[in-house]
């Protein structure tokens, strides 16, 4: 499991600059989507081999009773309660405030592994400005710069020692046969009654072991001679002084659940249609670059006009999922379960599809004889050939000469070629585009 950061501290204080910081390894990926809505509260950041999720939360206020405080600090309750280790991040230029003091104490309150972090110390003397912040009775205070970068990488090894993490993440021997699926959607959208119908009711006692909210709850199971392995998004909670005001539904469970499957089943209510949430979460898997079926749970409950304003939901709100396939179920009733098994292991195939470099070049050259891409300025584009990249998601690559002036229309033209070819459904295709070099730049340039 990855670990969790949750970056805490009054507004203004330079959270957001930390976590754009430490997440910067995924921000590429998010543009490449069209239409891709993703939660700028939670990202992906990685160190070294070392992956690890860092929460953004709002400006907090412990004791905040009444309007958007009282939500944003429910939600910074949340996160530091499911976080590995609390970042409490000050300003160094700033000084203390009455505020520090209050989220101090309640840190110390809950105990959690906590670092005090001291932002926009860039050019102050080390010790000298910063020797107030140690009132705060958390320790040492570690002087780092977001927006320059200074001190940020020795700040995420400081959190990973707290963790007693292994020096190499282990890589574990996973059998090839078994698909890993996750069940993610919403609270209330039917996820435990899909999977009571699934497993039969004697074996949810795994469900209702306690533990925190990082227990991995994974469950075996066999359909028809596919092995399964179904990993638990509910959110369950621990009952406990710490975790009493934390929603049933946990977005970093979910996350994590994600990252572990290799084929995630969206969840979605017909009766509520497609919401934010709903959104985050797909934008999250498709970045993640897993293989996705849709299944939208209580059809029977609506009538026709509702499923109608559903199906548009669908089409406006996850035009990216248009790779997935959909089905209309009622896990209450049973119904339509059925088709949703064939479509999880046609995902997972085509996730894992195998492709020749010479089909592969094949297809690519009569796309090009079908279809020239657009030119760019002086140059059209040459795609020459295209080889695989990766599996999970099949990733294709390019080679050729002027190929930053291809378009993502040209783009979505070769993924529908590619597509047709392998029959890939469920899966996200990426196409990746190597521009060789000209041998001959350095001899005009002389």
């Amino acid at each position: 499991m990855k670990p969790v950061l949750a970056l805490v501290g009054r507004p203004n204080v330079g959270k957001s600059t930390l976590f754009n910081r430490l997440t910067k390894s995924r921000d590429a990926i998010v543009a490449d989507f069209a239409g891709l809505t993703r939660d700028r509260h939670y990202g992906n950041g990685k160190q070294g081999r070392q992956e690890f999720i860092v929460i953004d939360t709002g400006g907090f206020e412990p004791d905040a009773s009444s309007g958007i405080y009282k939500e944003m600090a429910k939600q910074t309750q949340q996160a530091v309660a499911e976080a590995d280790v609390v970042i409490f991040v000050v300003d160094a230029r700033g000084g203390l405030s009455a505020q520090d003091h209050d989220i101090a104490k309640y840190l110390r309150k809950i105990g959690k592994p906590c670092l005090l972090v001291a932002n926009k110390a860039e050019g102050m003397l080390e010790g000298i400005q910063l020797t107030e912040f140690y009132e705060l009775g958390l320790g040492e205070v570690i002087a780092i710069s977001a927006a320059h970068g200074q001190g940020t990488r020795g700040l995420v090894e400081l959190a990973f020692e707290l963790l007693n993490l292994p020096d190499e993440p282990e890589e574990t021997e996973e059998d090839p046969t078994v698909i890993k699926l996750a069940v993610a959607g919403r609270p209330n959208v039917g996820k435990s009654t899909l999977i009571n119908t699934w497993l039969g009711e004697e074996r949810l006692v795994a469900f209702d072991m306690p533990g925190t909210t990082r227990d991995a709850i994974s469950v075996p199971f066999e359909r028809q001679g596919q092995k399964f392995e179904l990993i638990d998004t509910a959110g369950l909670r621990r009952k406990g002084k710490v975790f009493e005001a934390i929603e049933k539904f946990s977005v970093v469970k979910t996350l994590q659940a994600i990252e572990s499957a290799n084929v995630v089943l969206l969840l979605l209510d017909a009766e509520q249609g497609v919401t934010d949430q709903d959104a985050h979460i797909a934008g999250y898997a498709l970045e993640s670059g897993r293989a996705m079926v849709l299944a939208i749970n209580k059809w029977d409950a609506v009538d026709e006009y509702q499923r109608q304003l559903v199906q548009r939901s669908i089409e406006n709100r996850l035009p990216f999922l248009s790779f997935a396939n959909m089905h209309f179920i009622s896990a209450k009733k049973r119904q339509g379960l059925g088709p949703v098994w064939a479509s999880i292991v046609q995902a997972h195939k085509s996730a894992m599809c195998k492709m020749s470099t010479p089909i592969l070049t094949r297809l690519l050259l009569e796309a090009v004889q079908f279809q020239s891409p657009q030119r760019g300025g002086m140059f059209r584009p040459k795609l020459r050939y295209a080889h695989q990249g990766g599996m999970n998601p099949p990733v294709i690559v390019v080679h050729g000469n002027s190929l930053e002036h291809v378009t993502d229309t040209y783009k979505r033209f070769l993924e529908g070629r590619f597509r047709k070819a392998f029959s890939l459904a469920g899966t996200p295709l990426r196409i990746e585009m190597k521009t060789s070099s000209n041998p001959y730049a350095d001899k005009e340039s002389s």
